[in-house]
C-alpha cells in the first residue's frame, strides 16, 4: 500500500468522492507554496494528473476550482488517477477519466456555459480484495462492529480518516448503511446494517 501523509489522504479521499474526480477544491488551510508542494508530490507519484480544458476560466485562489492556466489561458484542472484511487483502496470504475471543460465552473462573464445538472445518484463501486477498505467492511460486519479507535489501530489510520471512509467510501460510494450503538465499556461501535 502506498504511504501517504494525512493531507494527501484527505485530498485523494475527497477527489474520489467527487463524480468528476476533481482534486479541487483543496482543504481550506492548504494554500500557496504548501499546496504546490503537496500537489507536486502527488503528481510525481502519478496519483493525480493535470487536464487542460477548453475553458478560459481564470484560476482564482478564492474559488479554488482551477489549478492554473496554461500559456493560452486555458484552465487546467487536477484529477485523481486510477493509481490515486488504488492508493486509497478504491476500485476504479474504468480508465483514467479526466474531467472535461464542461466540468469547470463557468466564469462570471460566461453564464450560458453553466454546467448541466449533476447525475442524481453516484455509481456504486466494488472494493478490491485485500485492501484496507475490505478490512474495514469486515470489521463493521463482525459481531458487535468496531469503534473508531479499534478501526484506526487495525488499519493504521487517524480517526478522521476512519470517519471519512465511513461517510464517503462506504455510505456514499458503496451505498452501505452504517449504524452505531453505544456499548458499555467500549464506547460507540459502528456496524453495517444488513438489509
Amino acid at each position: 500500500m502506498t504511504k501517504l501523509s494525512d493531507t494527501q489522504l484527505v485530498i485523494l479521499s475527497a477527489a474520489a468522492q467527487r463524480d468528476d474526480r476533481n482534486v479541487l477544491p483543496l482543504p481550506g488551510s492548504l494554500r500557496g507554496g504548501a499546496a504546490k508542494k503537496v500537489i507536486g508530490a502527488l503528481m510525481k507519484r502519478g496519483l493525480i494528473a493535470e487536464k487542460v480544458t477548453d475553458s478560459q476560466t481564470k484560476a482564482d485562489a478564492a474559488l479554488n476550482r482551477i489549478w492554473r492556466n496554461d500559456e493560452d489561458g486555458d484552465a487546467i484542472l487536477l484529477y485523481i488517477t486510477d493509481a490515486g484511487l488504488a492508493a486509497i483502496g478504491v476500485e476504479p470504475e474504468g480508465g483514467d477519466s479526466a474531467p472535461t471543460g464542461a466540468d469547470v465552473a463557468p466564469s462570471a462573464e460566461d453564464p450560458q456555459d453553466a454546467p448541466a445538472e449533476a447525475d442524481p445518484a453516484p455509481k456504486a463501486r466494488t472494493p478490491r480484495a485485500g485492501t484496507k477498505q475490505v478490512k474495514l467492511i469486515e470489521m463493521l460486519r463482525a459481531e458487535g462492529g468496531a469503534t473508531i479507535d479499534e478501526i484506526a489501530t487495525a488499519l493504521q489510520w487517524r480517526p478522521h480518516t476512519v470517519r471519512g471512509a465511513l461517510a464517503g467510501a462506504l455510505k456514499k460510494k458503496l451505498g452501505l448503511t452504517i449504524t452505531s450503538d453505544k456499548i458499555e465499556g467500549r464506547g460507540r461501535a459502528y456496524m453495517i446494517a444488513e438489509d
